[in-house]
């Protein structure tokens, strides 16, 4: 048995079974066994745009650069990135705008959980002394922007089913032979923060994303700027149950090897624009990924690393045409910009 199914087994036995959301968090973040503690998964258990294709990162390097200037090339001036995996796509970024001509007065902030990629990240980033002590700690002291890539699908989301008399909450408990099980809490849930469809049995939230845009607004409240996040999921109804766990580059069962598997769930952007706009920012989006990186150039970009590079040509185009396709990446992945009030559209949207 591993040490955090072990450990799981003993909180269980103390506290009673525990919503999905806390075992999210747990078997992400918990500090001895969690999986971002542990192991590092980008290209082993899972891979990202970053990785696919250098002009992901570089067509994102010239939206910062261009919207910065939209936001009137203040100085000083923080570009953030949350969840930086290996640091690939501010490595490409940086590359794209210092070739543009730009990002001398940039100040580069990484947010990270995982001390595994904070230590690839410092290797690869050393060039442009990014702060790692936590960027939203230091959030709305200066003008910002704030990307964020496949890094919403990791907030722990509580899971509810309806059950005849009522919706109750999702909860993981002991199974059978030192197994976890799902069943359902005893009580019912008090009033829901999203609304189901009238089909709907089950439904996923993210409290965590009341508390993004809560951050976000407060912030913008003191200086301008916007917040980029790009990830899968939705935004026509609430995600239904969609917790799933990868390890190795499959699927596998999301209670089967706690702490050694990345657990991921869709993000409801539907939601997340909602509480946005209550909360007073401009929201821009949410868009698919394909128009969204073809509107900021990326055929003109792939045609000019063909043209550079043509013994790899076929890498670079299938690279690509994985991001923007709608049968890839391109429709399943959105992009959503959260901004202080007043300002003109994002490019991209």
């Amino acid at each position: 048995m591993s040490g955090l199914k072990s450990k799981l087994l003993r909180l269980i036995e103390a506290g009673g079974p525990l919503p999905v959301s806390a075992y999210m968090n747990t078997c992400l973040h918990d500090p001895q066994f969690g999986y971002y503690a542990t192991r590092p998964g980008i290209g082993r258990d899972f891979i990202t745009a970053p990785e696919i294709s250098q002009v992901f990162g570089e067509l994102l390097g010239l939206w910062s650069l261009h919207e910065w200037q939209i936001l009137g090339a203040p100085d000083p001036f923080s570009l953030i990135e949350v969840g930086a995996g290996r640091g690939t796509m501010m490595d490409d970024m940086m590359r794209a705008i210092g070739q543009a001509g730009g990002g001398q007065r940039f100040q580069l902030a990484i947010n990270e959980a995982s001390p595994v990629y904070a230590a690839a990240q410092e290797a690869r980033l050393s060039q442009f002394h990014p702060d790692f002590l936590g960027a939203f700690k230091s959030l709305g002291e200066q003008p910002f922007l704030l990307l964020a890539n496949e890094w919403l699908d990791c907030l722990p989301a509580r899971q509810f089913v309806q059950a005849g008399d009522g919706w109750r909450e999702r909860v993981v408990g002991p199974g059978d032979a030192d197994n976890l099980a799902f069943g359902l809490a005893s009580d019912k849930a008090g009033e829901l923060s999203v609304k189901p469809a009238a089909d709907q049995a089950n439904v996923e939230v993210q409290p965590a994303l009341d508390t993004l845009c809560e951050t976000l607004s407060d912030a913008l409240k003191s200086v301008r700027g916007r917040a980029l996040f790009i990830d899968y999921g939705t935004s026509e109804r609430a995600p239904g149950d969609t917790l799933r766990a990868f390890r190795d580059g499959r699927q596998v069962d999301p209670l089967a090897m706690p702490g050694e598997s990345d657990l991921t769930v869709d993000v409801d952007f539907g939601r997340l624009a909602r509480l946005a706009r209550a909360r007073g920012l401009d929201v821009a989006g949410p868009i698919e990924q394909g128009p969204f990186l073809m509107g900021l150039g990326a055929e003109a970009r792939m045609q000019a690393l063909i043209k550079a590079n043509p013994a790899q040509d076929q890498a670079i185009y299938e690279g690509v045409r994985r991001l923007v396709d709608p049968a890839e990446l391109g429709r399943r992945f959105k992009v959503i910009c959260l901004s202080a009030p007043g300002l003109p559209t994002p490019a991209g949207f």
